[in-house]
């Protein structure tokens, strides 16, 4: 690759007048030099060391962005608000996908500390786990320490700006739908048992059986991955161990469309024989068959929230934004057959 000596020797000026020019510096330079300089930054097909440009500068471009998998609708969902602002304002944004791995979490606060990120964004839900939260801790006080804005999305125990999703609310609203319908066996699929965001919706679910003088025992829950095929296992597992249930509540669409192939192959109809609810409000929700009641979450606003959050460098006091969830009635509701 060409470099900038390359550059200022093909263009017959000085280093120190090169890097003026290319970097856009306040400095006047003639015409003529700008010019000359150009031109052999064509000829040459150069392009600037955005590391060089990093340490030269005082203001930090790139943004780390921390998700658990971007593959997964949720996430892909998140990185669609974040990265629309994070253009926006001309940002650079470097996604890393965990695969929910505590320690590969931990290892990239690292590494976008050592790139000297502008600001860090955690997008994945937070662990029960102390030690991890601990560590946790520990590595982003010390990115702090230098300057950088952190944003949560999500319940984690850390303090810090945050977006926060109504889970628990939305677990209660499907809830209350489901049992309001008339239906008393009821199963949850609910996600990862160590994700705040699974505990929350899962509270949410059994607030609503509460008042309505049900419950939800622990052989009528079973636990996921938040995709498809763990979906349709756990729906398998429901039934099995749960003869005659009229009603599957599973905490996120994906894991609800699992459910509804694994009720399919059984010869059983949705709604008719089983109701089936799902949550986030996936675009897959409105297409499958039958289409899916769910609780919908602005996905794509709440990306757009934390970073702007992450991005605005006024006020020193942490922000919470708690982004409200929403029932959405569709067609994989009914009431239990008599």
């Amino acid at each position: 690759m060409a470099t900038l000596a390359d550059v200022a020797r093909l263009a017959g000026v000085s280093q120190a007048t090169a890097s003026r020019i290319v970097n856009g510096s306040a400095k006047l330079v003639t015409e003529e030099l700008r010019t000359r300089v150009l031109r052999a930054v064509a000829e040459l097909q150069y392009v600037p060391n955005a590391h060089a440009q990093q340490l030269a500068r005082a203001r930090r471009s790139a943004v780390g962005i921390i998700v658990h998998d971007v593959s997964d609708p949720y996430f892909a969902e998140i990185t669609r608000g974040l990265q629309r602002v994070a253009t926006a304002h001309g940002r650079l944004v470097m996604i890393c996908n965990s695969y929910r791995d505590p320690d590969r979490e931990l290892e990239y606060v690292e590494l976008l500390r050592a790139h000297q990120v502008a600001a860090l964004i955690l997008a994945g839900s937070g662990y029960h786990d102390a030690a991890f939260t601990g560590a946790l801790v520990r590595k982003l006080e010390a990115y702090l320490g230098t300057g950088g804005r952190l944003t949560l999305i999500g319940r984690h125990e850390l303090t810090g700006n945050c977006v926060v999703p109504e889970n628990e609310p939305g677990g209660y609203l499907v809830g209350s739908e489901v049992f309001a319908l008339g239906h008393r066996r009821v199963g949850v699929i609910a996600g990862p048992a160590v994700l705040t965001t699974t505990s929350d919706r899962l509270a949410g679910v059994r607030r609503a059986a509460r008042e309505h003088g049900r419950a939800v025992p622990a052989r009528r829950i079973a636990y996921g991955n938040f995709d498809r095929d763990s979906g349709a296992t756990a729906a398998a597992h429901l039934l099995d161990a749960n003869p005659g249930l009229t009603a599957i509540i599973a905490l996120n669409d994906s894991m609800a469309v699992g459910a509804l192939a694994a009720l399919r192959a059984r010869g059983l109809a949705v709604p008719r024989d089983v109701t089936v609810t799902g949550f986030d409000d996936m675009p897959v929700a409105r297409d499958v068959t039958p289409a899916l009641t769910t609780v919908r979450l602005p996905l794509v606003e709440m990306g757009a929230r934390a970073m702007a959050i992450a991005l605005d460098e006024t006020g020193d006091e942490p922000r919470v934004e708690r982004i409200p969830a929403e029932l959405v009635r569709r067609a994989s509701t009914a009431p239990p057959r008599r």
